[in-house]
């Protein structure tokens, strides 16, 4: 039987769409089983760069809102760089397939703010355009986008490499019925010949607000430290998952304290280059406006179906709510499984 959840969860699940079929392919589908509708999105993303001296690429690539008749949110299906492996580089970029990049964060949100990502590729930089007092110009397949001076601001190119086949489902903050939302989300994606990718993973994203307390969020600092080994045997991390990391040793001694403080995690977490690419994201805890105010769980196995996901995220749920004791989390000699389900069952017979 699966259990049931009772913490505001949002997910995050990785899948990969079959040859011939793309993220667009189950977007419409969910829409069309109940009479809903879907919308072109911008998803920002960065990947690094082989240009000296640019670190990184910052692009936006195309995903698709899934919204009921009545306007409300199902899903966004969006692309996700760290899913490569099957994928065929040579292979060239579909019709209206395309990605916006720029080199600039700032400039990026300004074109994601006004440039369509329904319009055709030659075309999508032109309500920016006005703002330069420029015109977009071909140069090839790319169109590029430069200011008075001759700086280039954005450029559009085909994307191609079948990137329109990765799909990462982002469900809105789910309340009740976990499992039977995911699976009206993930029933249509097998029955169209999805799978999970090599390099999947599922992510949560619980309501922060339970953890902002500095010994709740010392605690979470400590379960994902001292039982980081236990915790990926038990939910069976995938190895080929990317972007996963140990939480800094900075951070893990800024929790150890009696009386933890949230200046004192916050330095330590800084001191650490602290981002949200470690086993779990903690960023939005330590900033007092954050962006999406969540305790992001990263290192659950890819899945396809709502039992598995439901299953491993339930007993996260029991660990989180060890963490909200006021006592600090037990750190046992090994950090291993037995020692994980010992604490949740302990965490559990005190609920009953």
């Amino acid at each position: 039987m699966t259990p049931s959840l009772r913490r505001r969860i949002g997910f995050e699940i990785e899948l990969m769409a079959p040859q011939g079929r793309s993220r667009r392919s189950l977007a419409y589908d969910l829409a069309g089983r109940i009479g809903g509708r879907i919308r072109p999105v911008w998803h920002h993303d960065s990947e690094p760069s082989l240009v000296p001296g640019l670190g990184r690429f910052l692009h936006l690539t195309q995903g698709f809102e899934v919204l009921r008749a009545d306007g409300s949110q199902v899903c966004t299906l969006v692309d996700d760089i760290t899913l490569r492996d099957g994928l065929q580089p040579a292979t060239p970029a579909p019709p209206g397939w395309y990605r916006v990049l720029s080199d600039d964060s700032r400039l990026l949100t300004l074109l994601a703010a006004r440039c369509d990502p329904g319009a055709p590729l030659e075309r999508v930089l032109d309500p920016v355009a006005d703002l330069w007092g420029t015109a977009p110009e071909m140069v090839g397949d790319v169109c590029r986008l430069d200011d008075p001076e001759g700086a280039t601001v954005a450029l559009v190119a085909p994307q191609g490499a079948e990137r329109e086949r990765p799909c990462e489902i982002v469900t809105p903050p789910l309340t009740e019925r976990h499992a039977e939302a995911l699976e009206e989300l993930l029933e249509p994606a097998r029955e169209l010949g999805f799978t999970i990718p090599n390099e999947a993973a599922v992510h949560l994203h619980l309501d922060g607000r339970p953890f902002r307390d500095p010994r709740t969020l010392a605690n979470v600092v400590l379960l994902f430290a001292h039982y980081r080994d236990g915790l990926r045997e038990l939910l069976q991390t995938n190895p080929a998952c990317r972007r996963l990391a140990p939480l800094p040793a900075q951070l893990v001694a800024a929790a150890t304290a009696d009386k933890p403080d949230i200046d004192a995690l916050r330095q330590a977490a800084d001191e650490g280059d602290l981002t949200k690419y470690f086993d779990v994201n903690l960023t939005q805890l330590l900033k007092d406006r954050p962006l999406r105010d969540t305790l992001e769980i990263r290192i659950l196995p890819g899945a396809i179906d709502a039992e598995s996901i439901v299953n491993r995220a339930a007993l996260v749920e029991l660990l989180l709510d060890r963490c909200e004791d006021p006592e600090p989390f037990p750190v046992a000699p090994t950090g291993n499984v037995s020692a994980l389900m010992e604490i949740a069952a302990e965490t559990l017979a005190q609920q009953d």
